[in-house]
């Protein structure tokens, strides 16, 4: 497969997978290197549009002729942002508070064009969640596949606890793949 005209700034392999998926490869990928804490009394929303925005900003700056895609998703319990969790006693946490919850998930996407020209779209999506039992808590973290994601993989284990999902898998995943493929279909790259 070919790759199309644009430089993913992600180094995620889930979003590099979805690309493929509909037959997007990347023809560079390049990380961006930004600080993504949050600023006081910053809300998801904000907070999110803002970290997928800088991250292809940051490319674009390396790459100014280029296509940059850059995206970055989020989970929130309530206005609460859910970071990726250090070990394995915050993952835990991380778990009991969504045990029996509807959480959000939150995904923004952002493509600096060779024009210099930035669009965005951002996606959220419910997910509802099962009573998790503390053997299943304990089970989940000591699968280690919510190591460098923020609060966990749904593409794996995780599913079996996910009751509902109300709005774009692929975008939980870390890419909502229709508005993706439409935003570079929007500057020419098919």
């Amino acid at each position: 497969m070919d790759s199309k005209d644009f430089i993913l700034a992600s180094g995620s392999p889930q979003r590099r997978q979805l690309l493929a998926q509909i037959g997007f490869i990347p023809k560079k990928i390049q990380p961006a290197d930004i600080d993504e804490h949050v600023l006081a009394n910053e809300n998801p929303l904000p907070y999110i549009r803002r970290i997928a925005r800088a991250k292809a900003i940051a490319v674009k700056e390396l790459y100014p002729k280029e296509n940059v895609l850059s995206a970055d998703t989020i989970i929130v319990v309530g206005q609460k942002i859910i970071q990726k969790s250090p070990d394995d006693a915050a993952q835990t946490a991380v778990m009991r508070l969504l045990s029996g919850r509807t959480h959000r998930v939150i995904t923004s996407v952002c493509l600096a064009d060779k024009t210099g020209h930035i669009s965005q779209k951002t996606v959220t999506t419910k997910i509802v969640m099962k009573h998790l039992t503390e053997t299943e808590i304990s089970e989940y973290i000591k699968s280690g596949e919510w190591h460098g994601v923020a609060g966990y993989k749904i593409e794996g284990m995780l599913a079996g606890f996910v009751k509902k999902i109300i709005g774009s898998y692929s975008s939980v995943v870390g890419l909502p793949l229709y508005e993706t493929k439409n935003m570079l279909n929007g500057i020419g790259v098919y």
